[in-house]
């Protein structure tokens, strides 16, 4: 009984697209950056003191720390290990330093999605949104497929090994090989270090493909409600007054455009070469370096993980640009003819200004598209070539 009485109130809540990005703006909290942003802190000077502590200990130095160790190990397998989490903590850390200084962007593309959230009235519109958030839930379920498995098969193979070792090679200011004391602080600087930089890379990687997944979906629903107008018993003055409301929604709709491609340009840029990087040092590892089965089975995972990495955002980069290219089919499937002149008018304009190509770019150069997926990895096959002439 109570799971039906919940079912109803989720059926008759209103659309609320922010409600998705909850959880980036609690990673953001808990990793100390939202202090210019939230002005509830009550207690402004400790957050701040954790907020330097946390990022000058996890974002500039646990990848330094990886990354002083870089190809100085005696075994090539852990100088192999070293460099694909190095680079990935290091991206990490740059695409979450970029993120900190997009929050007041990020707020405005909220701003924007509460303007378009209030339109959706209409029975079909809210139905077609209620997919949307399966959808949007589903990208969050790719994503933990992504980072538990390889998550799982780094702690077997780390606590499998039969020699004292540390979760990730790395360099240390004092002798933890020797000290069983040193040894544990060492461990838990990077088991504690990892989480926080798990949380960077779930907020870095999500809010891409969630907000295109939610950048289709809104011009989805600007369709539905364009190519409904005339059918049903509106005066034809209110169908030129809904078909202004929509004028307005596409303007909204590119402003969201923009305002997105500006937040995940650089992140999106450098998520590319660094998939491309790792699926390059993966094929390579697990040819030629590593030889025990739970290390064959973390870089197999971690193979198969580092293109899911960037398919979501690619396939809603897609999705969204086709979506766009057939806006102006919409306003053709309206009953248009029985308008009034005026109605017309503004229906060209629809039209034209729906004829615009829009692309959304990674680093202003890379299209964030699914061609883009596959060229990213037919790089990284051209790169693991490179290194095999080499070898």
């Amino acid at each position: 009984m109570t799971t039906t009485k919940v079912n109803v109130v989720q059926q008759h809540a209103e659309p609320n697209s922010c409600a998705f990005f909850k959880p980036h703006w609690l990673c953001w909290k808990i990793l100390g950056i939202t202090l210019h942003i939230d002005n509830s802190h009550r207690h402004r000077d400790i957050y701040m003191l954790y907020s330097i502590i946390l990022n000058i200990l996890v974002t500039i130095c646990y990848p330094l720390h990886l990354a002083l160790q870089l190809f100085r190990s005696d075994s090539m397998a852990d100088n192999i290990k070293n460099l694909a989490v190095c680079v990935t903590c290091v991206a990490c850390s740059t695409k979450f330093i970029i993120y900190s200084t997009k929050l007041s962007t990020i707020w405005q593309f909220e701003q924007i999605l509460e303007r378009l959230d209030a339109r959706i009235t209409d029975d079909v519109e809210t139905n077609y949104f209620r997919r949307m958030r399966n959808r949007l839930r589903n990208v969050g379920i790719v994503f933990l497929s992504v980072y538990l498995p390889v998550g799982i098969t780094a702690e077997l193979s780390f606590m499998f090994r039969e020699e004292r070792s540390l979760l990730y090679p790395a360099w240390f200011p004092f002798n933890w090989i020797e000290s069983t004391g040193w040894f544990y602080v060492a461990n838990v600087y990077q088991i504690v270090g990892i989480f926080f930089l798990l949380l960077q890379n779930y907020a870095d990687d999500t809010f891409p493909p969630m907000a295109l997944c939610m950048l289709s979906g809104h011009i989805k629903i600007l369709s539905i409600r364009v190519a409904s107008i005339g059918y049903d018993q509106n005066s034809l003055h209110q169908n030129e007054e809904e078909l202004n409301r929509c004028v307005e929604d596409q303007l909204n709709l590119y402003e969201l455009y923009t305002t997105i491609e500006n937040i995940i340009s650089w992140p999106m840029f450098i998520q590319f070469c660094v998939t491309a990087t790792n699926i390059c040092v993966a094929m390579a590892a697990l040819l030629f370096y590593v030889s025990a089965p739970l290390d064959i089975l973390y870089y197999f995972v971690y193979f198969l993980a580092m293109p899911l990495q960037i398919f979501p955002a690619c396939y809603y980069g897609s999705d969204f640009q086709c979506l766009f290219d057939q806006l102006h089919l919409a306003i053709f499937a309206s009953n248009w003819t029985t308008q009034m002149l005026k109605y017309k008018k503004h229906m060209l304009l629809f039209t034209e200004r729906s004829l615009k190509q829009n692309v959304a770019l990674a680093g202003g150069m890379v299209r964030i598209h699914l061609d883009t997926f596959f060229t990213t990895c037919q790089g990284a096959y051209s790169l693991f070539a490179i290194i095999m002439r080499m070898k």
